[in-house]
């Protein structure tokens, strides 16, 4: 499962194929550890670097997933004995074909220091890339910052981790669109169809669209549905009351349940959704009628992805924007505005 996200799967995905047909107790047991290495990978390398002679960097991808397996079991798991812990990941590097490496995976989790009093400095403290925080804290304040990087650290509630159920940020976007009986209604980036089938509650007329015809075939939602790109057009007049624009972003809000995001996300990445974003917004005002509303929202925690896209985009037509903040909000972080 590791392997897998390193080369670009999402966690919350790769586990939930991998887990299908374990004992309960074993899929609880590998999504702690998987979702636990993640989380903590930053404190697990400073840790694997005093232990080992070589930089890791240095190191094949294999035997330095072992050592993290390893370290995490026994810094931050009770319940797996060391030597097991150590033993496991030994016998993952013979596996993977590296005989070789088995003493030196041995050696250096034998080694391994205990957990230190203090982190050297935040980053660490958070386990997070230092740039992200910082930004963070210019962009959220350092308190809200420090309550975002902390909320990443901590296991996503039961049940929100397997994508089955919304979280509880997810859910509040929705009733921004105070939705009414007969309306019709168009979700822009719909799949997988949480949001949508939470709209057609409130009885509206509903279409469906996204730019995946595949991910529209599994759409939760039973209503039409249209494959489109929204960046680069839609094929409505403007006829719609109500639309949402639940936006794709680099998820910043949703570091709990997809903690290797941190480890992803750059400053071009967060630019380069924020022009997406800013064409999909303008596209989808185009299809609502006069007198309409229309919700803009991101799991993103980033400015540019949220206040500066619609600030650009829809001016003054804003009508109220507000941002959750994981750990001062329950759930993961979301933005929305409303736009009439």
């Amino acid at each position: 499962m590791l392997a897998r996200v390193e080369r670009g799967a999402k966690s919350d995905i790769a586990l939930l194929e991998a887990l299908r047909g374990l004992d309960s107790r074993d899929a609880a047991l590998a999504t702690q550890i998987v979702y636990g290495v993640l989380r903590r990978r930053a404190q697990l390398d400073w840790l694997i670097g005093r232990a080992s002679a070589r930089p890791l960097d240095k190191l094949d991808p294999a035997v330095l997933r072992a050592l993290r397996l390893g370290a995490f079991q026994l810094r931050f798991l009770e319940r797996v004995p060391g030597h097991a812990a150590v033993n496991d990941s030994v016998e993952l590097v013979k596996q993977a074909g590296l005989r070789s490496a088995a003493g030196f995976v041995n050696a250096v989790l034998r080694r391994l220091p205990q957990l230190p009093a203090r982190w050297p400095d935040e980053a660490l403290e958070y386990s997070m890339p230092a740039w992200l925080l910082e930004k963070w804290k210019r962009t959220l304040g350092e308190d809200d910052a420090r309550r975002a990087a902390l909320a990443a650290l901590e296991e996503p509630a039961p049940g929100v981790r397997d994508g089955r159920r919304m979280d509880e940020g997810a859910q509040s976007v929705v009733p921004w669109l105070d939705l009414r009986p007969g309306e019709l209604f168009l979700d822009v980036c719909a799949a997988p169809g949480n949001k949508t089938l939470q709209a057609m509650s409130a009885g509206v007329r509903a279409v469906a669209c996204d730019t995946s015809w595949t991910r529209l075939r599994g759409l939760l939602a039973p209503c039409p549905r249209v494959q489109a790109d929204a960046a680069r057009g839609l094929p409505f007049r403007p006829v719609f009351d109500k639309i949402l624009v639940d936006a794709p972003c680099t998820g910043t809000g949703t570091l709990g349940r997809n903690p290797e995001i941190r480890w992803r996300v750059t400053q071009e990445e967060i630019a380069r959704q924020s022009q997406r974003q800013e064409a999909i917004l303008r596209e989808a005002m185009r299809c609502l009628k006069p007198g309409g509303r229309l919700v803009y929202s991101t799991c993103s925690l980033e400015p540019e992805e949220n206040e500066h896209v619609v600030g650009r985009a829809a001016g003054g037509r804003v009508k109220r924007m507000a941002l959750r903040v994981p750990g001062r909000d329950r759930g993961d972080g979301f933005f929305a505005a409303v736009i009439e």
